[in-house]
């Protein structure tokens, strides 16, 4: 009689420490975990690009909509045009959910390419989402003469880049080889913003931004006329429907293949990952985070006074279409291993 009426009383004892084990766990992965902790969000290229702008964004609102509201402080990478840090994020970051890196969005495409320098597997960081997806632009100062891509076909124009596998490389070198242009192409330049400075100062002549960008960070350009769009890639804009895009220029189907490969990071935007290997519990919490804060109201007047816009991707979306991309024919991603890498 005892071991029979005993049963029950140690089912419902295991079941209550089941249950008291699953209410910690959720509790440690949210307000408990989170309290006094510090989030690190890294941006592998210079401070002032678009890359460190939207990092910086997200670093001042995404605290508020994560439990128990830790500290969230950007902190710059700098390195072979942000692969630096994407290794570090993937290999060597802390995996218990207080790392975030904002990812060159051209770094995908070059691991499907089989490119060099590549320590990270895009299948596996846990995409937390982007804020808008990108139409790129390839501009050039407006003292250079040149008005078109095929101006662009006769003459020589220096354009600024930070390294090879960057897509400040990326696009001018895709526009020389199958478009017929002849940017003379420097590396060297820790980011955006200091290839900017060396425009101003007659360093270079060119180079590639998003729309989203310009309109954000140098509004003064566009108004007064600075620099000239010739092209635009990835995502088109309604804004630049007179500009032609690298896609349409391609001569040939492979050639636009190639293009539509190397123009894939338009659609991820500025893509926020996660390291692999941090939990499903602190994962899903940072997705909610990103989501809410993408709708935050306070997130949406300052995007609108600073023209910058939003056009939201999730990771669960980001995380599909990372796996799509690695699954590119080997034929085409071997004509982009040279651009990428």
């Amino acid at each position: 009689m005892r071991s029979t009426l005993r049963l029950p009383l140690l089912l419902a004892v295991a079941s209550l420490t089941v249950a008291v084990t699953a209410t910690s766990t959720v509790a440690q992965s949210g307000v408990d975990f989170y309290r006094g902790k510090t989030v690190h969000v890294l941006i592998g290229v210079g401070v002032g690009g678009d890359y460190d702008v939207q990092g910086r964004f997200l670093s001042r609102h995404i605290g508020r909509h994560i439990p128990g509201t830790p500290a969230v402080v950007p902190e710059n990478m700098t390195g072979a045009g942000g692969l630096k840090m994407t290794n570090y994020l993937y290999e060597l970051a802390p995996k218990d959910g207080t790392y975030i890196g904002v990812i060159p969005n051209n770094f995908p495409a070059l691991q499907a390419s089989g490119g060099q320098g590549v320590q990270f597997d895009a299948a596996k960081f846990q995409w937390l989402g982007a804020m808008t997806r990108e139409t790129n632009t390839m501009v050039v100062w407006h003292t250079t003469g040149v008005k078109t891509v095929e101006d662009m076909r006769h003459t020589e124009v220096v354009a600024g880049a930070s390294g090879r596998g960057a897509i400040t490389y990326t696009f001018p070198a895709m526009m020389n080889e199958l478009l017929g242009t002849k940017f003379k192409i420097v590396t060297g330049y820790a980011g955006g913003n200091e290839i900017n400075l060396a425009m101003e100062r007659g360093e270079v002549g060119a180079r590639i931004n998003s729309w989203a960008s310009w309109k954000v960070t140098r509004p003064d350009w566009l108004r007064d006329k600075k620099i000239v769009i010739i092209a635009q890639g990835g995502r088109r804009s309604p804004d630049l429907a007179d500009v032609p895009s690298v896609e349409d220029l391609a001569k040939t189907d492979d050639d636009r293949q190639v293009i539509q490969m190397l123009m894939s990071g338009a659609a991820l935007g500025r893509p926020f990952a996660i390291p692999p290997g941090v939990s499903p519990q602190h994962v899903a919490t940072l997705r909610k985070a990103f989501d809410e804060m993408t709708k935050d109201p306070v997130v949406l007047a300052e995007a609108a006074t600073a023209k910058m816009e939003l056009d939201p991707l999730s990771g669960e979306e980001m995380q599909a279409m990372m796996v799509a991309l690695l699954k590119t024919p080997k034929a085409i991603a071997d004509r982009a291993r040279d651009f990428l890498q």
